[in-house]
């Protein structure tokens, strides 16, 4: 499979599990208001959770970079960091995105915004300090190719729906813990739905969370893909990559609500030999050396 194709199976992919998350949303609704007899709790959990991505879709971007603690990035200050996205989006044919920087020496990258036209591009000052200049047209053509993909509007909704349904279940093991009112005709007779409905709602956002964290991988390799496309000379974005995965300390203000963003994983690479598999599972990122593999086409 080339590139090209590659890009339209993943794309395929990442639909269908956006509407898993949609799936598991609704049957999250139906079974808490099948458990407690009320209708009215499958609507409000479908109204809360369409108001939700109405607002994660119009407000993404300043939500993200308030949460890394992000400032506009000056041309005057980060003269490379502008002309190296200057050009790449015009050969990408983008808007030039808006470029904001994180104050942290760990070196990491990131894109968000809804589309082409209200995207941000944002690297830590580590990573501007610490790569060359083909290293860095590397990161952010990997960062425009999500932006090219419309990965940074599909992972920003993986992420509100994941989070949703977290909060749902929360919601829903309170009150059966302080013996909210679960209707009485439920009791006796359906003890088997009644366990299945428990179970769905508190594994539910385990499900959510494996479907956003599998979007993220897809679309890191994918991105990988594209940016080496892009640029012509995949070296770099190896480069850069293995300078990212060298880099073992955490960034300051990681946070697990946007960890899956970063081109890297902002906690840190993990030292020590490779990742078991329950590890990987639950990885925000697919293994750096798998990374360079594909782009180089040879062991990393």
């Amino acid at each position: 499979m080339n590139l090209y194709e590659q890009r339209s199976s993943n794309i395929r992919r990442t639909w269908a599990l956006v509407l898993g998350f949609l799936v598991v949303v609704i049957a999250v609704g139906y079974a808490i208001s099948w458990y407690y007899g009320n209708p009215g709790i499958l609507y409000i959990a479908v109204v809360i959770a369409v108001a939700t991505n109405f607002y994660a879709y119009w407000a993404s971007d300043k939500l993200v970079l308030s949460l890394n603690h992000a400032r506009p990035a000056s041309r005057e200050e980060f003269f490379d960091f502008y002309t190296v996205t200057e050009n790449l989006a015009i050969t990408a044919g983008l808007p030039q995105p808006k470029l904001y920087v994180i104050d942290d020496p760990a070196p990491n990258a990131f894109a968000t915004g809804r589309d082409e036209t209200h995207a941000v591009v944002c690297a830590t000052t580590g990573l501007l300090t610490m790569m060359t200049r083909s290293e860095l047209e590397g990161v952010i053509a990997h960062e425009l190719s999500h932006v090219k993909n419309r990965d940074i509007l599909l992972m920003t909704i993986a992420v509100v729906l994941a989070g949703f349904a977290a909060i749902v279940a929360n919601i829903f093991l309170r009150m059966s813990f302080w013996g909210g009112g679960r209707s009485n005709d439920r009791e006796g007779g359906n003890a088997l739905m009644m366990i299945l409905a428990v179970a769905g709602i508190v594994l539910a956002p385990v499900a959510a969370k494996l479907i956003e964290l599998s979007i993220s991988r897809r679309r890191e390799y994918l991105a990988d893909a594209s940016g080496a496309l892009l640029t012509r000379y995949p070296e770099g974005l190896a480069s850069a990559l293995g300078k990212i995965g060298g880099y073992t300390a955490p960034m300051r203000d990681a946070n697990l609500a946007t960890a899956h963003l970063f081109i890297g994983d902002p906690f840190g690479a993990k030292s020590g030999g490779s990742s078991g598999w329950i590890e990987r599972l639950f990885s925000t990122h697919p293994p750096i050396p798998d990374r360079i593999k594909a782009l180089l086409g040879s062991p990393a």
